[in-house]
């Protein structure tokens, strides 16, 4: 993994794939800054509903623009990549027009994989990592309400000291309004998000429950707990310092968002959209395969979710997965 840089001598054109909770607060921040063209990235039916409706954010109508992906002429400086994981693949290769030989790309996704698949595809030169903790965006159709705008984490893989690229982008983005920090060791935070999103987004799917209840009922927080030790036995294995004072640090964290806040799964299945159960508890159920680590919990998580996905029909969609005779 190479810390290469590019010639990032400014940042004047920023553009957003995916207008969900994420990249709609993002864009939309971004977009006070008159000096920056800030637009969503979209293509075909997908751009002409987004320009249709467009965002609305904390009930304020986003100004944020939609260029299309067919006729864009010019690459951009930076793209934040924002859409939920199994729109992935598909995003990767649809920004390909908005990536020119000095663009920088930073990614927003949950999990621990999507910044390898933009590099295999544009180079580690061109790649941030991307951690947002503590955002409680809740989305409805085109409307995004959140109260904690959490923090961003970005970089890459070790930034001691960061390049001028990292630092430019954390610029960048608090120029925007938002709180950015460059961690040390990039890989250590992605890996506690993930943890994170293992517990509390697959258990209050399940479960129907906010972030709320977790902080009251012992029964729902054993539960978040448990999955997440069972990412921290598989992270401690490949030499990625988890432990159960990470834990300890997201109660913390949850004491501060909203009570009625819902974590972007427990949204999915309420929508009965497609989940992103197969870059969770898939996952994790994958690591456990391979580094012979317990996972019960997370297998039980995963066919309730997946369950719960084929009842409503957005679960044909998703691959089988072999997770070694489970």
């Amino acid at each position: 993994m190479s810390n290469q840089t590019i010639n990032t001598p400014d940042f004047r054109r920023v553009a957003v794939i995916g207008a969900g909770g994420l990249g709609a607060v993002y864009a939309t921040r971004l977009s006070t800054r008159p000096e920056l063209e800030v637009v969503f990235l979209a293509e075909g039916e997908r751009a002409e509903r987004l320009a249709r409706t467009g965002v609305v954010v904390n009930d304020l109508p986003s100004e944020v623009g939609v260029q299309r992906l067919e006729t864009l002429e010019h690459p951009f400086d930076l793209v934040i990549v924002a859409v939920k994981h199994p729109q992935l693949r598909e995003a990767v290769e649809q920004i390909a027009p908005a990536v020119g030989p000095d663009t920088m790309i930073l990614s927003v996704l949950n999990g621990i994989d999507s910044e390898e698949r933009l590099a295999e595809r544009y180079g580690w030169e061109r790649v941030l990592y991307g951690v947002a903790l503590g955002i409680d965006a809740l989305r409805t159709e085109n409307r995004i309400t959140y109260q904690s705008q959490g923090r961003l984490y970005v970089g890459r893989a070790q930034n001691e000291p960061p390049d001028s690229t990292v630092q430019a982008v954390a610029e960048l983005l608090r120029g925007g309004g938002l709180t950015v920090e460059i961690p040390p060791d990039m890989l250590r935070v992605l890996w506690w998000k993930f943890m994170i999103n293992v517990g509390i987004n697959q258990t209050a799917a399940v479960l129907g429950l906010p972030f709320g209840p977790f902080r009251e009922n012992a029964h729902a927080m054993r539960l978040m707990d448990t999955a997440m030790l069972e990412v921290v036995a598989a992270a401690k294995i490949l030499k990625i310092e988890l432990g159960p004072e990470d834990i300890e640090k997201w109660h913390e964290i949850m004491q501060g968002l909203a009570a009625d806040g819902k974590p972007s799964m427990l949204q999915d299945v309420e929508a009965r959209r497609k989940t992103e159960v197969e870059m969770l508890g898939g996952t994790v159920l994958r690591l456990s395969n391979e580094l012979k680590t317990p996972a019960p919990l997370n297998a039980v998580l995963f066919d309730m979710l997946r369950a719960r996905e084929t009842a409503y029909g957005a679960g044909e969609t998703a691959p089988e997965l072999d997770f070694g005779g489970r």
